[in-house]
């Protein structure tokens, strides 16, 4: 077996392990990247909209084509109808995954970074709680890599965090009832004449991407984009038996619009939708992506916040001399929860409610007006809505027009600002026991049973 050490190894070469990658080899620690597939293959293949500001904050340079694709309006429509709201333009950018990943790799690489795939997780070895090799079976034979920091980037299944005896038992797996059964097609224009008349009949122009959503649920969406001879497919629907999953919505759409043709490229995946984990770290690991559920629930994205966090990361552990230091980690864990840990609180109590509705529900909300076009906009950056005098006023006139409805949302609403609040509050110190009540405190928050059960 060949012994190599690093400084920190980390587990899955996707978006998030790869910036994580990129930004410590940058730092000038000494990384290996590793993935249980080929490099080619690692992390997500299809296209994902990323708001641009996310890239500038993570230090990552924003995409140009071809893996930034074509721009256009965002219309946000019920499952059926033309009332809706209409974003000019769209605040989010349509990213290849294919080519963004490739570039976080070779800025790693070219930091100097190891990378080595695909690469077989085998087992931890431990000294005492903190771990200190991963042995793997590598592309050319056993391998035992030590290092000081092991990043579990590799996905919600947690390769390494499942291992890592508190973290199995304080981050406890993703019921189904808050993972996202998501696809994206990216698809040939069979019939232009069709394609055109499909977009005369919705309204649209070339480049705009119209989501209906409630299509399966009231967490549900349906995506089409048209633009030249491709049309872009997104959808996604709770992973629920009873509801068709996102690979079948895409064929639904598929069949339904006879002017789309055969498939080019594209993927599907399930997202954990709940908020993250309370806890992140452990002595020698930190969690990241969807191995630490940081995903923007609202939509089930977790691009840009992966990046957030690899950026995060590296700066959390930047100057000191041992990257996996229990208090070191803990710089990374509070500057999350505190800075974006808030905000997919806030937002995964708001999904956590449309879930509950119906798709006719879905319709009400946006006819109705409940949802303003600045609050929807925000939601789409990823950022906290701040209303003024007249989005408030507009919300008071859609709740006129659908009372019910805003009775069902308006303790989702009120719980917004407290759970903002409390995420700001994360304890500063790495104290077990503050951390425990805090998690106690969310956990009351959310109904749910806290993650930390000390």
């Amino acid at each position: 077996m060949r012994s190599l050490s690093f400084d920190v190894v980390v587990m899955g070469a996707g978006t998030a392990g790869a910036a994580a990658a990129r930004c410590l080899a940058q730092a000038g620690r000494s990384v290996a990247l590793l993935d249980a597939r080929a490099l080619d293959g690692a992390g997500a293949r299809w296209v994902n909209g990323v708001p641009p500001w996310m890239f500038d904050a993570a230090g990552v340079p924003r995409p140009t084509p071809p893996e930034r694709r074509g721009e256009g309006a965002f219309v946000m429509r019920g499952a059926a109808g033309r009332r809706g709201l209409r974003l000019d333009p769209s605040p989010v950018w349509p990213v290849d995954m294919r080519h963004l990943v490739a570039r976080l790799q070779a800025d790693a690489r070219a930091a100097g970074a190891t990378t080595i795939a695909p690469a077989r997780l085998l087992e931890l070895r431990f000294d005492g709680h903190r771990p200190r090799a991963l042995h793997a079976a590598g592309p050319d034979g056993p391998l035992a890599l030590e290092a000081d920091l092991f990043v579990d980037a590799s996905g919600m299944g947690g390769a390494l965090r499942r291992r890592v005896p508190s973290l199995a038992r304080d981050c406890p797996p993703v019921p189904r009832a808050h993972v996202c059964s998501a696809a994206q097609m990216v698809c040939a224009v069979a019939d232009a004449a069709g394609a055109r008349a499909w977009l005369q009949a919705e309204g649209l122009d070339e480049g705009d991407t119209l989501c209906r959503a409630g299509v399966a649920g009231g967490y549900s969406i349906s995506n089409l984009t048209l633009e030249g001879d491709e049309v872009e497919i997104l959808t996604g629907a709770i992973a629920d038996p009873a509801l068709p999953s996102g690979p079948e919505l895409v064929e639904r759409a598929r069949a339904h619009h006879r002017w789309i043709g055969a498939r080019r490229f594209g993927g599907a995946g399930a997202i954990p939708l709940r908020r993250p984990y309370d806890r992140l770290t452990a002595p020698g690991v930190a969690l990241l992506g969807n191995a630490a559920c940081q995903v923007f629930s609202a939509h089930g994205s977790g691009i840009g916040v992966g990046l957030l966090a690899a950026r995060m990361l590296a700066d959390a552990v930047t100057g000191a001399a041992d990257p996996g230091a229990a208090a070191t980690l803990w710089r990374y864990q509070v500057a999350f929860q505190r800075r974006v840990g808030a905000l997919l609180a806030a937002y995964d109590l708001f999904r956590r409610a449309t879930q509950a509705l119906d798709g006719d529900d879905v319709r009400r909300l946006l006819e109705a007006g409940l949802l303003s076009e600045p609050s929807y906009r925000a939601g789409l950056e990823q950022r906290l809505p701040v209303p003024d005098a007249r989005d408030l006023l507009q919300t008071l006139r859609g709740a006129l027009r659908a009372p019910r409805l805003a009775a069902r949302m308006a303790p989702t609403f009120a719980r917004l600002g407290p759970a903002v609040a409390l995420y700001r509050a994360h304890p500063e110190a790495p104290d077990a026991r503050a951390l425990a009540r805090w998690s106690r405190r969310v956990a009351r928050l959310f109904g749910e049973r806290p993650d930390l059960a000390r």
